[in-house]
């Protein structure tokens, strides 16, 4: 029922697509792509969220599940007189990890240029402070692959201005012993298992016991990605990453149950029965709180929605850096997902 190899290849294939937070309409329409070719319905609203529409046993409730398609990334927030770029950031990145990343610089008429993220102490020979310099934002420039000398030259034969998007690259990397290494997995990750799961059900391997929406959101790493709901939803389980370190028991072959975040606790029933779930499906899983944490669940309860939330998702190493997840995790998510939509 879980193709793991289809799986991974989408993934890959989404995790290819620039989409940092703001900038994601070709990773939407990819999406809508794919989803409209299993005959499925889909809708977009006005900030550029994707709905597709899954018809269940009891057609008088509808609940959702969501994803989003926006990832960490820069924007351009000034030129200097030497050419490089001064950067802005879209979401939280670990900008320590940013120091060496190759990158595209996308500008509003669609032109796209290389480069590459570098410390403004960029050199051991040259500078003395080049091993210790924090790598915050503000130490931080894009060196362009093109021959540029001053700002007149970025501006006038680039056509590169402030607020241009800064993608960089995901180096995704699938190992043979079941590890996906790359950039994004929050929450490309879960993306691809929900598309997985709505291949699924259109194949009628799964049966989803109610109406269900999949809700790709847009705006979920700068808070507001499903602030909107539309009314006829009643319950939310939002799929994220599960988060790994001090004080928690998720690993990378899990799936994560999340109790409570940083928003506050998630609904005690839904959260009841999705344990309950795992364990009736023997799953690897793990029940955590993550205070430095929000989620597509957050927003829509921030936001208004008169919902029953809550959240899951695979296992993900190193948050917002070079992330790593493991095949285990993702079919554990996928798993608990089915059990979920059938009950």
């Amino acid at each position: 029922m879980f193709n793991q190899t289809d799986t991974l290849q989408f993934l890959e294939d989404l995790l290819n697509i620039n989409s940092p937070t703001g900038y994601t309409k070709q990773a939407i329409d990819f999406l809508r792509t794919e989803i409209e070719k299993l005959g499925v319905k889909t809708s977009t609203t006005h900030k550029g969220n994707l709905i597709a529409y899954i018809e269940g046993e009891d057609t008088s409730v509808t609940r959702a599940l969501s994803g989003h398609v926006d990832t960490l990334g820069l924007m351009v927030r000034s030129i200097n007189s030497d050419g490089t770029l001064n950067l802005t950031k879209l979401g939280g990145p670990l900008t320590p990890t940013l120091d060496g990343e190759y990158c595209d610089i996308i500008t509003r008429s669609g032109h796209v240029y290389t480069g590459t993220i570098l410390s403004t102490s960029p050199s051991i020979h040259v500078f003395k402070d080049a091993s210790k310099k924090d790598r915050e934002i503000d130490n931080l420039v894009v060196k362009m692959d093109e021959r540029v000398a001053s700002k007149e030259d970025v501006e006038r034969k680039l056509g590169i201005q402030n607020g241009d998007i800064v993608a960089y690259d995901p180096k995704t990397v699938v190992t043979s012993s079941g590890f996906v290494k790359s950039r994004f997995l929050d929450d490309k990750a879960s993306v691809a298992l929900l598309v997985s799961l709505i291949k699924a059900i259109k194949a009628e391997d799964v049966k989803p016991k109610t109406n269900l929406q999949f809700i790709f959101t847009a705006y979920e790493e700068v808070g507001h990605g499903a602030s909107y709901l539309p009314e006829e939803i009643t319950e939310l389980l939002a799929v994220d990453m599960g988060c790994i370190g001090e004080d928690l028991e998720c690993t990378e072959y899990d799936v994560s149950i999340c109790a409570k975040d940083s928003s506050g606790p998630y609904d005690y029933e839904m959260v009841s029965s999705l344990i309950e779930y795992a364990k009736e499906e023997e799953l690897d899983y793990a029940v955590d709180i993550y205070p430095m944490y929000g989620s597509d669940a957050s927003a829509a309860l921030s936001g208004g929605a008169n919902i029953k939330a809550a959240l899951i998702g695979p296992g993900v190493a190193n948050s917002h850096g070079m992330e790593r997840t493991h095949v285990d995790a993702l079919l554990n998510t996928y798993k608990l997902l089915v059990k979920y939509v059938e009950n």
